[in-house]
């Protein structure tokens, strides 16, 4: 009896012996199999570091699986070994598609602080995924049997998004439970695997069996998989990192070589599903005189009515259609067709909000003043002063993070390789010897995303964006007090003095310190090991605060030392593309600082002239940028002349430097260069109206795996300085629709702006340094909606994946703030000096 009731609950629980009929894939001309509501993909992704790999499941609109390959550990993390692969073959006569991969790949196997380091192990194999009716078989074959030492710690996996299964169920070999929000205990031990400069606990799986089903209550979710050549085990990666996702995982037999792993994924598809149309509206809204346009994304096999409507919300509930009609269509993109309605005609201010059959968008204004506050207001009372380093941040009873990296940094050790990519060469460049502690390092600049670096890329273009924001917008906004001396960032706590000066002259404290310390710029400056990499939290807690001192025990200190090599070390480079950057930076920050701190700007601008006088070939857009703004400011023939002696190079490459030289081409006093660049301007402009119609946004738009929208909001501030240089060939139609992309008008099912807290709708789990709270940091700009190969877009609701919700500095939050502000002044508003 006993035997008989366990066997009716493996019936019940497996669905490879009860399961009801679905729809058969195939392979199609995209080079993936799909039901019509299930796609399943094979090795079309490139980016594994990024759960975007393998082989990966969309289950109804939601990728729910992904990186389905052989791996060396029991649940991988970032900076784990990931193989090589060779090549790519698709069969569509077979139905099948087979990759060829190969353990190491010797372009991540990099030395010194990179914690990527392979085993002396090497090996080859196919991964073959084939349609077979309702399910796609999944096959490895080894050229060889894997070395017996590693029998069960080479195994091949496959990641489940755990957004997608929070509180779904799982059943497997008997066992059944739900998927826990956050992950548990228990743990066993030290992790098997390859050695690890971070040593974690091995989870202990969920259970293990032959056939797993997920979600079997959810008939969009359900998924089965059943192994053929061992037993499978459910285990949650988020135990050894934080950003991991559920493996489901069966390890490679001894011996084996062909057939090696054969895995049946059998995923649930609803009968005559199809993708439910989107609304794509502005989050904020739209000036009365601006163009309006609403973007329908409907799945590409619908054919159904068009139907759209314009409602104006009442203060009473009440919804009045303002406009009714056809939306009409524009055609395909990516996987989706898409229909727009233009409401442009539509003038009266109020609040409204779009209706296409039953789904609606969010509620959005049309108001003259639509862009006066709480747009890119939020970017400079918040995220610029959350992101400062070296100084605490408060905002009334809240501390955003304390006082940190006081005891900024020591000279990186000569040829060494960083795993976040720095890379020290054998020379240092400079006089001085690694592990020196330097000085004029411990002041200004901004935390870059959730790493806490200091980039010099990101650095100087975050000086060079805000130094160009004040001086194009006057903006005199005051909303937070910053006291250097005292190092301290008071939000919502005004000290009479504009902010936007304030954080010029922070990001110049940390570019022209790098000058003060080395005699030329830094490359950058960073944690030295990976636990303090990767935390997660008040970055206060990432160094002790104190100076290194060697003489000192580990666990002595002084007032102004310790004996712990926790501070962070700052590389040095010749990177000609880099030093430009930083000469712009200081030459415009010198020019908008004058009668501010009349010191500093002088500084700056010496600084600056010394630098460009530094011999240095290449980067000649850098050089255009950069003698551009030592003109302006300086007005100096020496940067007329090379401006001039660059005559052909800037025609050549306009889309790249006119934007920039037009600022300054009546200084040039060269009537015939003028004309020329007048008419390469026109050229370009020309090409961009060409390449803004390969998708319904009104942008050149290309995706390829990041997010796009940093990429095309500079596209629009480059667009307002030439339209401003060069009116007669440049409108204000792409720097607007730019800013609509950023604000909700892009592609995919999650409409939120991408400025955390602007907006009715808006990205707020960000990818900075309240990540693990699933939180964000107000008018931060997430890196936006993602490309998973071949044609999804997508952007979730997940605070790891650094390449869709991604925080950044050098422009990702400021270049929308410039953006928001073109837009005000094409409509005669300018900004208010006070909030």
């Amino acid at each position: 009896m006993k035997i008989c009731r366990f066997f009716l609950f493996c019936c019940l629980l497996s669905p490879t012996l009860v399961h009801a009929q679905s729809a058969r894939f195939t392979l199609g001309d995209r080079e993936y199999f799909s039901t019509g509501s299930v796609d399943v993909m094979a090795f079309q992704d490139i980016y594994p570091d990024g759960h975007q790999g393998g082989v990966s499941l969309i289950q109804h609109g939601v990728r729910t699986a992904t990186n389905g390959d052989l791996r060396l550990e029991t649940t991988p993390g970032q900076w784990s070994p990931i193989p090589a692969q060779t090549d790519r073959s698709v069969d569509f006569e077979a139905g099948s598609i087979t990759a060829t991969l190969a353990y190491p790949d010797p372009s991540k196997n990099r030395t010194g602080f990179n914690p990527i380091r392979y085993p002396d192990l090497a090996f080859s194999y196919r991964v073959t995924t084939r349609a077979e009716g309702e399910a796609v078989r999944v096959t490895v074959d080894l050229d060889a049997p894997i070395p017996a030492e590693w029998v069960g710690r080479i195994g091949f996996n496959l990641e489940l998004f755990p957004g997608a299964f929070f509180g779904k169920t799982w059943m497997l070999g008997g066992s059944a439970g739900h998927f826990p929000r956050q992950p548990n205990g228990p743990v066993a031990g030290a992790a098997l695997g390859v050695p690890d400069p971070m040593p974690f606990a091995e989870p202990v799986p969920f259970a293990d069996g032959p056939v797993l089903t997920v979600a079997a209550e959810d008939d969009a979710l359900r998924l089965t998989i059943e192994s053929l050549t061992g037993d499978l085990s459910l285990y949650d990666g988020r135990v050894q990192h934080n950003n991991g996702w559920f493996v489901v995982r069966s390890p490679v037999p001894a011996g084996a070589t062909t057939g090696a792993i054969e895995w049946i994924l059998r995923p649930h598809s609803i009968e005559g599903w199809m993708s439910p149309p989107v609304v794509q509206v502005s989050q904020v809204g739209y000036h009365p005189a601006q163009s309006k346009r609403a973007i329908f994304e409907l799945d590409a096999r619908d054919e159904g009515t068009g139907t759209a409507r314009l409602v104006r919300l009442g203060a009473d509930g009440s919804r009045a259609t303002v406009l009714e009609a056809e939306a009409s269509r524009w055609g395909g993109f990516l996987r989706y067709g898409y229909r727009v309605l233009d409401f442009s005609a539509v003038t009266e201010a109020g609040l409204y909000e779009v209706e296409f059959r039953s789904q609606r968008s969010g509620p959005f204004r049309i108001d003259e003043r639509v862009f006066d506050r709480d747009v890119w207001q939020p970017t400079l009372e918040y995220f610029l002063p959350v992101q400062m380093c070296h100084v605490r941040v408060e905002e009334q009873y809240r501390v955003w993070h304390g006082l940190c990296h006081a005891d900024d940094a020591r000279l990186a050790p000569a040829d060494s390789n960083h795993f976040d990519g720095y890379v020290q060469g054998p020379d240092l460049l400079v006089d001085i010897g690694s592990g020196t502690s330097l000085d004029h390092l411990d002041v200004g600049g901004w935390h870059d995303a959730g790493d806490d670096d200091l980039r010099i890329e990101s650095q100087a273009d975050e000086v060079w964006v805000l130094a160009a924001t004040y001086e194009e917008f006057d903006v005199r906004h005051d909303d937070t007090s910053i006291d250097q001396e005292a190092r301290l960032v008071r939000i919502h706590r005004p000290d009479g003095r504009p902010d936007l000066l304030q954080q010029v002259e922070h990001g110049v404290l940390t570019v022209l310190g790098g000058y003060r310390a080395l005699g030329r710029l830094y490359r950058g400056v960073i944690v030295p090991t990976l636990p303090q990499y990767v935390l997660l939290g008040d970055v206060a807690n990432s160094t002790d605060n104190l100076r290194y001192d060697p003489s000192l025990a580990p666990g002595e200190r002084t007032a102004t030392h310790s004996g712990v090599p926790d501070d962070r070390w700052v590389f040095t480079e010749t990177n000609a593309g880099h030093e430009y950057k930083g000469i712009a930076a200081l030459a415009i920050a010198g020019r908008v600082l004058r009668g501010y701190d009349d010191a500093l700007a002088a500084e700056a601008v010496a600084a600056a002239e010394a630098l460009w006088s530094m011999p240095r070939e290449g980067a000649s857009d850098g050089r255009v940028l950069a003698a551009t703004e030592l003109l302006l400011t300086t007005g100096k023939p020496a940067y007329r002349d090379a401006l001039l002696s660059l005559r052909e190079h800037v025609l050549s490459r306009a889309g790249s430097t006119a934007w920039a030289i037009g600022r300054a081409i009546k200084l040039l006093d060269a009537p015939d260069f003028e004309a020329a660049l007048r008419s390469a301007v026109a050229a370009e402009q020309a090409r961009i109206v060409e390449a803004q119609r390969e998708s319904p946004y009104g942008v050149p738009y290309r995706p390829h795996i990041w997010g796009a929208g940093w990429g095309i909001q500079e596209f629009g501030v480059r667009q307002a300085f030439l339209r401003r240089a060069f009116p007669e060939s440049v409108s204000a139609e792409y720097l607007l629709n730019a800013l609509n992309f950023m604000l909700g008008v892009h592609p995919g099912s999650n409409t939120s702006s991408f400025v955390s807290g602007v907006g009715s709708r808006s990205a707020t789990v960000g990818y900075g340094l309240n990540r693990a709270d699933w939180s964000y940091i107000p008018g931060g700009v997430v890196s936006g909606t993602a490309l998973i190969r071949p044609d999804f877009p997508e952007l979730k609701e997940w605070p790891y994946l650094w390449q869709q919700v991604e925080y950044v500095m050098g422009g990702g939050a400021s270049h929308f703030m410039f953006l928001a502000l073109a837009a005000q002044r094409e409509f005669g508003r300018t900004p208010p000096t006070t909030r």
